[in-house]
């Protein structure tokens, strides 16, 4: 292991970004273990712009990942 997350952007509008995990998870980071460095690429790409950043997690929970200023915060519960 040790490659970065590999994960495909699910949907993307004014107020959220939706990601998954596309895995092989033998060769890749999931999305929660790469967080930060998921969360400063979309930034440093002009991705984010305030938007929140959901992803669908290993058991298919739709979940955000916390971010401020380029920086991952925390993994907050997304909407059920």
């Amino acid at each position: 292991m040790g490659a970065r997350a590999n994960y495909s952007i699910v949907r993307s509008d004014a107020q959220q970004i939706v990601i998954r995990d596309e895995g092989p998870w033998d060769r890749h980071l999931t999305i929660t273990n790469d967080a930060e460095a998921i969360v400063a690429g979309l930034h440093e790409s002009g991705s984010l712009r305030g938007r929140k950043l959901l992803y669908y997690d290993s058991d298919g929970q739709l979940d955000e990942l916390v971010h401020e200023g380029g920086r991952f915060v925390r993994f907050a519960p997304g909407p059920r």
